[in-house]
């Protein structure tokens, strides 16, 4: 086992507190993906702080992600960074969180220590969702998006991006990735809109009290459960991409997509009427089928009957 620096141990000390489920999933990867992924998870975080953040108004958010932006590229001096957020967070209730953005000097040198390609990966990803989402931060209300565009324009920005992002550092990592995925590239994407379309979903109630809506207006709850499976279709494709070599990359993006399968299965049977469900999974749901991974990707044909039974009920 590599000897951690001390910023590398602080990384995932900290990505335990601000995220169990990503700090399960992410130690599945082989050593050199774990520290980017790891890393780019923290950095996403940072802005999805910004974005969440109670009480901010939208230019703030837009001046904050900038200032992000500038500061992951090398351009600014993170101390500046730090300093306008400690005053714009200093209602923030999330010590975690907190925590995370006074410490962006060490994450940065942990992203300074990854090779030249995997640190454009993921100063591209930072910078198109910064971007986006000062977009989006002008048109928060309690309706919901204008329309189906934006709202997978949104869901793209949030999280497409770090399909491709994940994409290209798998692409590095694993030459038979590389080639598996070539011309369906596209498909990463769909990985990521669909997981965070289970994240608008579980989340709404929790927006609709903050007077926050993600969904696109005049679009039905039942239209965009049958969106987010085709979407999940074209991650389990995605899925098949990854060589059975590779199987701790298979079973970081099974536990993810499967994750999201069974928390949409949840929604949907709300949806139908069985209310004493709970949208969001327990420990114990999330523990059983964190050991289901462990076999369940040797095999492409145990991964689709999985998603199969489970999905059923998010079709039309």
């Amino acid at each position: 086992m590599p000897v951690l620096s001390a910023d590398e141990l602080y990384q995932r000390s900290i990505l335990e507190s601000v995220s169990r489920t990503f700090a399960l999933t992410i130690p599945l990867l082989p050593p050199n993906l774990e520290k980017v992924v790891g890393n780019t998870y923290l950095l996403c975080r940072i802005v999805d702080t910004i974005e969440d953040a109670p009480g901010i108004d939208a230019i703030t958010k837009q001046d904050l992600s900038a200032s992000f932006v500038k500061t992951v590229l090398g351009e600014q001096n993170p101390k500046q960074f730090t300093e306008q957020c400690a005053i714009a967070l200093s209602g923030h209730n999330n010590q975690s969180e907190k925590d995370l953005i006074q410490n962006i000097p060490r994450v940065l040198r942990v992203l300074e220590t990854c090779d030249v390609q995997q640190r454009q990966a993921v100063a591209r990803c930072i910078q198109i969702m910064s971007d986006g989402m000062s977009y989006f931060h002008t048109l928060q209300n309690p309706l919901g998006l204008e329309n189906l565009a934006e709202f997978e324009k949104y869901c793209y920005v949030v999280a497409g991006v770090v399909g491709e992002m994940l994409t290209t550092v798998f692409a590095l990592h694993s030459p038979n990735f590389s080639k598996a995925i070539a011309q369906r590239e596209y498909l990463s994407i769909s990985f990521g809109q669909a997981l965070q379309m289970t994240n608008i979903l579980k989340d709404s109630p929790e927006d609709r009290e903050r007077g926050v809506s993600w969904k696109p207006i005049g679009v039905s709850d039942t239209d965009l459960l049958v969106i987010a499976h085709q979407k999940l279709e074209d991650a389990l494709h995605y899925i098949h991409c990854i060589p059975k070599s590779e199987l701790g990359i298979r079973r970081f993006c099974f536990l993810a997509f499967g994750l999201a399968v069974l928390t949409l299965k949840q929604i949907a049977l709300r949806h139908h009427g069985y209310r004493s469900i709970e949208a969001k999974l327990t420990r114990s749901q999330v523990s059983r089928f964190y050991l289901f991974t462990k076999f369940a990707v040797h095999s492409d044909w145990l991964l689709d009957i999985f998603f199969r039974v489970q999905a059923r009920s998010l079709k039309a």
